[in-house]
C-alpha cells in the first residue's frame, strides 16, 4: 500500500499524532509525532505484508484512536487507499471521506478523493473536491497578515504557502475542467461549471469554461442567463470572442426594439478582435470572423437591407467554407435569398445550387429556395 512520502517522513522522524492547520490559510497537515502509541500502531502497520491485514490493522487503528482527529484522518486516508487499490471505489470514497471529515482542508486527502472520483466516474463527488480544493488553494492569498509581520515577509510567505500546494491545486483545477467539458447534460454541466468558477475565480481555463457555460445556456434556452453571463464575462475580458459571437446571435434573432443593432455592434467587435486578416489568424479566428459575418448579414436582411447585407454573407462563405458546413450553409442560403429578393437569378441559383449539397437543417430550404429561384428563371425565358 502506499503511503504519503511527506507522512513517512514524519513517522520515520518518531515525534503525540496531531493535526496541524494554519488558521489563517486553512490548510490541513497530518504531522504523525514519535513515540506514541499512534505512532507504534502505524509502524507495525507498515511493517505487516498482508494487504488484508493491513487494512483489519488500519480499521481497528481508528476505533482505538477514534478521539483523535490526525490519526482517524490519517487511517481513514490509508483505507481509502487500501479499496482504491482493490477496485471497490465506492468503499474508497466512504473511508475518504471519514478522513476529510476529521481534517477537511487537506490537500493531499482531497487530490486522492478526486483521483477515486474520477476512476469511479463519480462526477458529483468529483466535482465537489475540486470545489472545496480549490477553496482551500483560494485561502491562502486570502490569509490576512499577521500582526507584526513585514510586507515583505508576508509577500514571501504567502508565495512559498502557494509554492508549497500549486501541484495540487493545478492538479483539482484541472481535474474539474475535465469533468465540465466531458459532461453531456447541459443542466448538470452548468451546475459544475459554477461549483468550479466559485472555487478557480481566475482560472487559466476561464475562456473553456465560459465558453461551455455559454454553450449549456444557449442549450437550455435560458436567454435571460444567458445575457447575464455573457455580459459577465465581457466586463472581465471585452476581448472574448465566444461571448461576443454568442450575444451577437442572441440580439440580432431578438424581436425587441433595438435589439438587431445591437447585435450587429457585437458581431462587429468580434470580427475586431478576430481580426482574421492577421498573418498570424488561426483557424479559430478565422471562423469566428466568419460566423460574424454570418451574423451581421442576416441582421441586415432582418432590417430589409438587402444589398447592405452582400458583402457580409460574401465574407462569411469565404471564411467558413471547407471550415464549419452549418454555418457555411447559413451563408449561402442568405445570399441565395439575397439575390433572389433583388432578382439577381443567376447569382442566386449559383450559391444555392452549392448549398442543396450540404446536409443538415438548411439543405430542403436551399432547395426549396433553388427550386423557387429556378421556376422564376424559366418564366423569366
Amino acid at each position: 500500500m502506499k503511503r504519503s512520502s511527506a507522512v513517512t517522513f514524519l513517522i520515520a522522524l518518531s515525534l503525540v499524532v496531531f493535526l496541524v492547520r494554519d488558521a489563517k490559510a486553512q490548510v490541513d497537515r497530518i504531522v504523525i509525532a514519535a513515540g506514541t502509541d499512534e505512532d507504534h500502531a502505524l509502524q507495525a502497520i507498515s511493517n505487516e505484508q498482508d494487504p488484508q491485514k493491513k487494512i483489519t490493522m488500519y480499521e481497528e487503528f481508528v476505533q482505538k484512536f477514534s478521539s483523535n482527529p490526525a490519526a482517524l484522518a490519517y487511517g481513514n486516508w490509508q483505507l481509502a487507499q487500501a479499496y482504491q487499490s482493490s477496485g471497490d471505489f465506492q468503499k474508497a470514497l466512504e473511508y475518504g471521506d471519514k478522513a476529510l471529515a476529521a481534517s477537511p482542508h487537506n490537500l493531499d486527502i482531497l487530490v486522492s478523493q478526486a483521483n477515486i472520483a474520477t476512476q469511479a466516474k463519480n462526477n458529483a463527488s468529483l466535482t465537489d473536491y475540486v470545489a472545496r480544493g480549490g477553496e482551500v488553494c483560494q485561502s491562502v492569498a486570502k490569509q490576512p497578515k499577521p500582526e507584526g509581520m513585514s510586507d515583505d515577509d508576508f509577500a514571501r510567505k504567502v508565495s512559498e504557502e502557494k509554492a508549497a500546494i500549486q501541484g495540487n491545486c493545478d492538479f483539482l483545477e484541472s481535474s474539474g475542467v475535465n469533468v465540465i467539458s466531458g459532461e453531456s447534460d447541459p443542466k448538470a454541466r452548468m451546475a459544475e461549471i459554477e461549483k468550479f468558477t466559485s472555487a478557480f475565480p481566475n482560472s487559466k481555463y476561464e475562456e473553456t469554461v465560459s465558453s461551455l457555460a455559454l454553450e449549456s445556456l444557449s442549450q437550455l434556452n435560458d436567454n435571460a442567463r444567458l445575457v447575464a453571463y455573457g455580459e459577465k464575462i465581457l466586463a472581465s475580458d471585452p476581448n472574448s470572442l465566444p461571448a461576443l459571437l454568442l450575444l451577437s446571435n442572441f440580439y440580432a434573432n431578438d424581436s425587441q426594439s433595438g435589439s438587431t443593432a445591437k447585435g450587429i455592434a457585437y458581431a462587429q467587435k468580434a470580427l475586431q478582435v478576430a481580426n482574421a486578416d492577421a498573418p498570424d489568424a488561426d483557424k479559430s479566428r478565422k471562423i469566428s470572423a466568419g460566423v460574424a459575418h454570418n451574423t451581421i448579414g442576416w441582421a441586415y436582411l432582418k432590417q430589409g437591407k438587402t444589398t447592405t447585407a452582400i458583402p457580409e454573407l460574401k465574407a462569411a462563405s469565404a471564411l467558413l467554407k471547407g471550415q464549419d458546413d452549418q454555418q457555411y450553409a447559413r451563408a449561402l442560403y442568405g445570399l441565395g435569398f439575397a439575390y433572389g429578393k433583388l432578382d439577381k437569378l443567376t447569382e442566386a441559383r449559383e450559391v444555392l445550387t452549392e448549398a442543396v449539397k450540404i446536409p443538415g437543417p438548411l439543405q430542403s430550404m436551399s432547395q426549396d429556395l433553388l427550386t423557387k429561384v429556378n421556376s422564376a428563371r424559366a418564366k423569366g425565358k
